[in-house]
């Protein structure tokens, strides 16, 4: 595994946009940290976030998962032109000419995945649990208290090795980091438009939900649910908000299984092909 790792990391530590790429996608999430600080006159009124408790325990490990996770996109063109790049290349054909397999090929770049998401999963606990500490009152200090939520952590994880496991697929699917791209653009598209469709056609939101949980990016979407309601409730205790911000045992699974799914699809792909 060390060996395909040093492989993968040498290709892309290459090439200067990847490099640009990864560094941002680490930087990001650091704009959390300083927002949390930032005090803001809008027009007269002060705004100040930390004031929401939004960044108190335990909402800080559902809300900064939940924004971060929208930086994935910048690792997403990454993997996405790792695999382009092979086949434009033909490196893909030398590196079975040097003697790596067909499947080490897909390992290495899903192990690089597998590594970059710990290394991003690390970088954004650290971060939330700074600034969980320096915006949490001295009284709420307790190990039961400042890891309460942690699962979201978690959630976050599989979040993103999902993403990029399908951004994998659809590149050696599409051979063209530009039709990959747009492959899971036009997937994106289609499930907004099945979702209300079924749900015309079913006349029942529940089976559509049922269904729609097994969708490549809902799937995804269902790891960490938008923490709006829940923000909300902060305010307003003694209103009922009816959503679910939960992170269940069977959208952990359901995502597992896609990750599995797109391995091994790219693989069969990759290993039916004449490179």
């Amino acid at each position: 595994m060390i060996r395909l790792l040093k492989i993968e990391f040498q290709k892309l530590w290459l090439n200067k946009m990847s490099k640009v790429l990864i560094y941002i996608s680490f930087i990001l999430p650091l704009s959390i940290l300083i927002l949390s600080s930032v005090k803001i006159n809008f027009f007269g009124y002060p705004i100040d976030l930390s004031q929401t408790k939004i960044f108190e325990f335990p909402y800080i490990w559902h809300v900064v998962p939940f924004f971060v996770a929208y930086f994935k996109i910048f690792f997403a063109i990454v993997v996405v032109f790792m695999i382009g790049n092979e086949y434009s290349n033909r490196t893909l054909k030398q590196n079975l000419i040097d003697g790596l397999s067909k499947k080490e090929l897909i390992l290495s770049k899903f192990y690089f995945i597998v590594a970059y998401c710990l290394a991003m999963t690390t970088v954004v606990f650290i971060i939330t649990l700074i600034i969980g500490v320096l915006n949490a009152p001295s009284q709420d200090l307790y190990l039961d208290i400042v890891f309460n939520d942690t699962e979201f952590i978690l959630a976050y994880f599989l979040k993103i090795l999902t993403f990029f496991s399908f951004c994998l697929f659809a590149s050696v699917l599409t051979k063209r980091s530009v039709f990959a791209l747009a492959f899971l653009f036009v997937v994106n598209i289609v499930e907004w438009i099945a979702y209300p469709l079924m749900r015309f056609e079913l006349f029942n939101e529940q089976i559509a939900d049922n269904v729609a949980q097994f969708f490549p990016f809902t799937s995804m979407y269902n790891l960490i649910n938008q923490p709006a309601y829940r923000l909300a409730s902060i305010h307003e205790p003694t209103k009922t908000f009816t959503s679910d911000f939960a992170v269940h045992w069977y959208e952990l699974v359901i995502a597992a299984v896609w990750v599995f799914i797109y391995i091994f699809l790219s693989y069969k792909l990759l290993k039916r092909r004449d490179l």
